[in-house]
C-alpha cells in the first residue's frame, strides 16, 4: 500500500507572504492545525499552531516557518506503512507529500495511515468468503463499489451498542472498513459482513457506503437471503440495537451461508 493511495490530495496550504492572523484564520476556517507554506507550486516550508503561539498577527509566517530543508516529507510511491512508523518515531501528525522536486502533491495524516490497516483487514475475509461461494459452485465476479444504504439488505438481527458507536466514531472521521455484500440476479445488495457500519451510516443519514461486492450470477435465492426473510429482514430498521450489559444470551444470529 502506498502514500499516494491514502493521502489527502486537498491540502490547505499558505503563501510565503501571509501573517500570522492569516494562519490563525485559516485554522479557525479549517481546524486544522499544521500547513504547508507554498510558492508556485513548490513547498517552501511548514508552519503549525504551535509556531503561531506568542507571535505578533502581523509576524510574516516566512520568519517562523519551518524551512524545507528541516522538514520531514514523504513520497507518493513510499510504503504507508513504514512512513507510519516514522511518523511515530518522531512524533509528527501530518506529513507533506512531495515529488523529486518538491512540488506539493498532497499531505498523509496519521488518520490516513490508521485508515491504511483497517482497511487491511479486509481482503482477508473477503478472500474466504469468496472461496466459500465458489466451493459451492456459484460463478462470481468480485469488484469494490459504491453502494446506496438504503438498498442494502441485513442478514444479522442484531447489532451492539457498545461496537455501533465505535462504528459511528469511525464513519465521522472516515475511517470505516468497506461492507462486504452479495448482488444478484434477484437482490441487492445483502450484506455479508459490516452490519454495524451499515446501521452506523443509517443513523448518520449517510447516502453511501464503500463495499466489496460479490457479484454470483444466479436467479435463486441464496440461503442467507432466506434465513433473513425468515426472521423478517428486509431494512437495517429490522435490526435491533442491543445493550450488551443487558444480553445475557449474547445470541447474535449466526447466519449460515450453505444452500
Amino acid at each position: 500500500m502506498s502514500v499516494k493511495e491514502y493521502m489527502t490530495k486537498k491540502v490547505n496550504t499558505l503563501p510565503l507572504n501571509a501573517t500570522v492572523c492569516d494562519a490563525i484564520k485559516l485554522v479557525e476556517d479549517t481546524t486544522h492545525d499544521t500547513f504547508p507554506i507554498v510558492e508556485s507550486g513548490k513547498i517552501i516550508g511548514i508552519v503549525s499552531v504551535h509556531d503561531l503561539i506568542g507571535k505578533e498577527k502581523d509576524e510574516k509566517i516566512k520568519n517562523i516557518m519551518t524551512d524545507i530543508r528541516d522538514m520531514v516529507v514523504t513520497y507518493p510511491d513510499a510504503d504507508v506503512l513504514n512512513i507510519g512508523r516514522v511518523m511515530f518515531r518522531t512524533g509528527f501528525s501530518k506529513l507533506p507529500v512531495v515529488d523529486k522536486k518538491n512540488n506539493l502533491l498532497g499531505i498523509l495524516t496519521n488518520t490516513d495511515v490508521l485508515r491504511s490497516q483497517i482497511e487491511k483487514t479486509t481482503p482477508k475475509k473477503l478472500e474466504k468468503i469468496v472461496k466459500t461461494y465458489r466451493t459451492l459452485g456459484y460463478d462470481l465476479e468480485v469488484y469494490k463499489d459504491i453502494v446506496p444504504v438504503e438498498e442494502l439488505k441485513p442478514t444479522q438481527n442484531k447489532v451492539y451498542e457498545d461496537e455501533l458507536y465505535g462504528r459511528i466514531y469511525e464513519l465521522e472521521r472516515g475511517l470505516a472498513e468497506p461492507l462486504i455484500v452479495i448482488k444478484t440476479n434477484l437482490t441487492k445488495y445483502i450484506i455479508v459482513d459490516g452490519h454495524h457500519r451499515a446501521v452506523a451510516a443509517n443513523k448518520l443519514k449517510v447516502d453511501t457506503l464503500d463495499a466489496y461486492v460479490l457479484n454470483i450470477k444466479t436467479s435463486k435465492k441464496l440461503g442467507i437471503e432466506k434465513t433473513a426473510e425468515k426472521q423478517g429482514l428486509n431494512s437495517l430498521c429490522d435490526i435491533q440495537v442491543l445493550d450488551p450489559s443487558n444480553d445475557i444470551n449474547n445470541d447474535i444470529c449466526s447466519l449460515k451461508i450453505y444452500e
